[in-house]
């Protein structure tokens, strides 16, 4: 059973717990138009644009929220040398989130995801990115940066895109960092190689990834779930995976025990987004020093009124509150 009180407090806390965000760092830029005609060109909409918005994405939507969630936010990523990178770093500024770690590198765009909205449908989305693999060099930058943050750091969340920026290298090199710091590492997870991972205290993979991950032909009861977040668990040596399961809710698996969360949504308009939210609000109660099973009961709280939204949204504690009183 939650206790509200407690949740309540949070708002009002001066004791912010302070949290290192490292990732990759996106910008979602939103085309909002209507479409009540076909193209005589093409078999194709078109799409009367009424306005456009910027809002951040990747690791930065996960600061944003964290920031929300009223957390001290850091974080540490890579952008381009572009227009994009300006925005970012400026919606990072007006939201007090510490952008001193990031690093421009000039050989890539920031990436950016454009959406073509109709209403409240998507109707087609662009991506303009680079995935290389970061250099050398500007993994020795980050690094340098790395070690002063997390003196000042409660808990690490790697929020990864498969964007270059969390090889092998430079994840094996921060994950060390963090334990000889004594920090916990929370991973948003992405791709197949896994074995990067190797020492986070906490991987939250959805139930896709979880079987891309073991191999798992398939996924469709809570055994054949459970059997395969043990098996990743082996491979990774993490104490804990908690593996989102789309309208089936959450699940939170360790070597020992297991433990299910139902959905909380009631309608779902957008799930863009709705990972990094559960994400962040399960980072930000675990540094508060909430139990992991109340952290991922009010992250499921945060998901569906994420979902419940257009666009990528932050979530507030009022909220979380508000749709725990409706439950009851």
């Amino acid at each position: 059973m939650i206790n509200k009180e407690e949740v309540s407090l949070l708002r009002r806390t001066k004791n912010q717990p302070h949290i290192l965000v490292i990732g990759d760092i996106m910008a979602d830029r939103y085309i909002w138009g209507s479409a009540s005609r076909i193209s005589p060109e093409a078999p194709v909409p078109v799409v009367n644009v009424k306005s456009e918005t910027v809002t951040l994405g990747g690791a930065a939507n996960v600061a944003q929220n964290l920031y929300k969630l009223n957390a001290k936010v850091s974080i540490c990523g890579v952008t381009g040398s572009d227009p994009v990178a300006a925005t970012v770093l400026s919606q990072l500024k007006k939201e007090k989130i510490d952008a001193t770690g990031v690093v421009a590198d000039k050989s890539r765009p920031t990436t950016l995801k454009t959406r073509v909205m109709a209403g409240n449908h998507q109707l087609l989305r662009v991506d303009r990115e680079t995935t290389a693999d970061i250099d050398a060099n500007i993994e020795t930058r980050l690094l340098d940066k790395l070690q002063a943050k997390l003196l000042h750091t409660d808990l690490v969340l790697l929020s990864d895109y498969n964007k270059g920026l969390l090889t092998h290298s430079f994840t094996q090199k921060l994950l060390q960092l963090c334990q000889a710091a004594g920090k916990k590492v929370m991973v948003d997870p992405k791709g197949l190689h896994y074995e990067k991972y190797a020492g986070a205290w906490l991987i939250k993979p959805n139930k896709r990834e979880l079987a891309e991950a073991t191999v798992t032909e398939k996924i469709e009861t809570n055994e054949q779930l459970i059997k395969a977040a043990r098996k990743l668990i082996s491979k990774t040596k993490s104490q804990y995976l908690v593996v989102t399961r789309s309208e089936e809710g959450l699940s939170l698996i360790s070597k020992k025990s297991d433990h299910n969360f139902p959905v909380k949504a009631r309608e779902v308009f957008d799930v863009t987004g709705a990972g990094d939210t559960v994400f962040a609000s399960l980072g930000y109660f675990v540094a508060c020093g909430l139990d992991l099973a109340t952290a991922c009961e009010l992250a499921n709280y945060a998901a569906a009124i994420a979902v419940s939204k257009v666009g990528s949204v932050a979530v507030t504690i009022d909220e979380i509150l508000s749709l725990i009183n409706e439950h009851e």
